[in-house]
Formats: structure tokens, C-alpha cells, sequence
């Protein structure tokens, strides 16, 4: 909203700007290559210093991932009260550190401030073939829509914030945001998929609306197909709700219809997202072919980056994208 009404300079070389709500900036640079720019930073969702590097990294890394792009070098971005003094600091940019390698990228920099309250993040350059940048609005009638990491990590952060979850919801929690989706992005582009974009703060229902309005299409889903943590909605059951879930059920109001859902199950679809999977759309025929590879992938694994991607990457389709109505793009959630 603050961006409204202000004038961007076009270029006949930039492939994703502002407009769309793409997951990045990209910039054709050649015919050959095109650069990925991103920018996230946020407060902390765990308890742990390194943990939360961990996913705050893997969070700021996910937006190329999106766009089928290979992270390159990244900077720290730290906001950080000097009177909690350096340890815990340290082990936030250790998580981060560790993370942006296991990416393959470098980590060049970055900059900090004196805050209140910390956060941390990263700002991510990657590279990716101009012709092969997957943007959020290709979607076409017909594809299936395919989930790759499973749903509800505000709920689980909620019920850990209440002290109502235990070690080892803390751990799936940690497990899931702390993965990274690079073998996601790998397995999309791969089977040539249509669009994409990375689930976070708008939720899984708002980021699916983003891409339909995007694509020109709507598109239905199955409540029964959806990945969701364990714990999730017995926590959402017990109204262990962050604020963020409504704020989104409200922005979305009028735009989702839901028919038969248990409530339980919508609120999850709602709820906002840290460090969320990739939600791609991709021909019927490549679905059953994308899953396998990211099944394959999370089973073969061996290290324990590859131990924790088995427990996350739970890749599903989960519905379809149908021709847009009079009323025009709508997500649709049934049974």
C-alpha cells in the first residue's frame, strides 16, 4: 500500500519487478544469465540463537529458490541490542553462516544496527537463465498444484510461545523451517513448471491467491491433500492462533470460498508461514513425475540436512487450476 501511486522506472531487461508480488527481483543480464535479488529479515520465531539463524537464513534464500534460481552470495542484514551482549549474536550468524553454505552460496558482508529487539535476515543475490525464471503468474487450467513442505508453523510457534508444546514439536518446528528448498526448485524446473512462489506470511491460501489473480485463473484445493505438522491442528483446535491468521482470513475475505472444511483445517491454510515450502503449479502429466523426484530426493538423503529435508519435504498435489469465472480469479477449498 505505501508503494501506491509511486512511478517505477521500467527497463526492457528487468523480467520481475514489482509488479505480480513475484518472490524476488530478476534482471536479465546477458542472454545467458539473469540475476536474483532478494532482500528478508524478521524477529525471532525460536528460542535457540542458532536455530533461528538457521531459518531466518534459509527463509531469505527460499525467495530465489522460487524463481529457479542458484543462490550466489548473500550479506548479513542484523538488528541487534548491544546489551544482550555478542555470544548470542554469534550464534545467530554461526546458524546463518552454516546455512548459506550447505546453499552453496558465499556470505559476503553485511551490515548491523543498534534495535531494540533482534532480527536477522539476508540479502541474497542468485543467478538463473533468463528463459528459465518461474514466476508466480503462469499458471494455466488444467495444472496441478503441488505443496512441498507441510502447513502450520505459526500455529506450532504459538503453542511453543504458550509453553503448551513440547521438545519435540519444538524440534518438527525446527526441522521444517530450517530445510532448505533448493532440491524443490531443482525438481520444478526439472519437469518445467509453470509458477511458482514460496509460502510465508500471507499463508498458504493467500499466496495461492496471489498466484491465481497473478495467473489469471482460479484454483481449488483439497483440504483432505494438505501437508500440516503434527500438532498443528490440535494446537489450532485449542485456539492457539497468531495474530497474523486472522489478519490474513480478513485481507482475504470475499475471495476464498471454502465448502464442508473443518474450521480447524481452514485456519492452518490461513495461518502466516516462516520459511515455508514452494507452491508450484505444473501440467497434470509432470505432477506425479515432480513428487516422486522430491520424495526420491528427501529418501536418499544420508547427512542430517538431508535427515531434517526427509522429515519436511513432504511433497503433495494438493488441487488444480480451473478457468477464472465471471467473478474472476477465487481459490476454492473443498473436501
Amino acid at each position: 500500500m505505501a508503494l501506491a501511486g509511486l512511478v517505477h522506472r521500467t527497463d526492457p531487461n528487468l523480467i520481475a519487478g514489482f509488479e505480480g508480488s513475484e518472490d524476488a527481483g530478476v534482471y536479465k543480464l546477458t542472454d545467458d544469465i539473469a540475476i536474483v535479488q532478494t532482500c528478508d529479515f524478521f524477529t525471532p520465531i525460536l528460542d535457540d540463537p542458532y536455530e533461528f539463524g538457521q531459518v531466518a537464513a534459509a527463509n531469505s534464500l527460499s525467495d530465489v529458490y522460487a524463481m529457479g534460481g542458484k543462490p550466489l552470495i548473500a550479506m548479513n542484514i542484523v538488528c541487534y541490542p548491544c546489551s544482550l551482549g555478542m555470544e548470542a549474536l554469534r550464534e545467530i550468524l554461526r546458524g546463518g553462516a552454516e546455512k548459506v553454505w550447505e546453499s552453496g552460496a558465499l556470505l559476503v558482508g553485511g551490515h548491523s544496527v543498534d534495535d531494540r529487539e533482534p532480527k536477522y535476515g539476508l540479502s541474497v543475490t542468485g543467478i538463473v537463465h533468463p528463459d528459465r525464471v518461474v514466476l508466480n503468474r503462469g499458471a494455466l487450467p488444467g495444472d496441478a498444484i503441488v505443496l512441498t513442505k507441510p502447513l502450520g508453523t505459526g500455529i506450532v510457534s504459538t503453542a511453543l510461545m504458550a509453553d503448551l508444546a513440547d521438545s519435540q514439536a519444538q524440534r518438527r518446528l525446527y526441522q521444517v523451517m530450517s530445510a532448505l528448498n533448493d532440491k524443490a526448485s531443482q525438481a520444478m524446473l526439472e519437469v518445467g513448471a509453470h509458477a511458482c512462489t514460496d509460502i510465508t506470511g500471507f499463508g498458504f491460501l493467500g499466496h495461492l491467491m496471489e498466484m491465481a489473480e497473478a495467473s489469471g485463473v482460479s484454483l481449488e484445493v483439497h483440504a483432505g491433500q494438505i501437508p500440516v505438522i503434527e500438532g498443528a491442528l490440535e494446537y489450532a483446535q485449542m485456539g492457539l492462533i497468531p495474530g497474523g491468521l486472522r489478519r490474513n482470513q480478513d485481507f482475504l475475505a470475499g475471495k476464498v470460498e471454502a465448502t464442508d472444511v473443518d474450521q480447524s483445517v481452514l485456519e492452518v491454510m490461513f495461518d502466516p508461514q516462516t520459511s515455508g515450502g514452494l507452491l508450484i503449479a505444473v501440467a497434470p502429466d509432470r505432477a506425479d513425475d515432480l513428487v516422486g523426484r522430491l520424495r526420491a530426493a528427501a529418501a536418499d538423503g544420508n547427512g542430517e540436512h538431508d535427515r531434517d529435508a526427509a522429515v519436511s519435504l513432504t511433497a503433495s498435489v494438493v488441487g488444480r487450476a480451473v478457468s477464472a469465472g465471471s467473478e474472476g480469479p477465487r481459490v476454492r477449498v473443498v473436501r
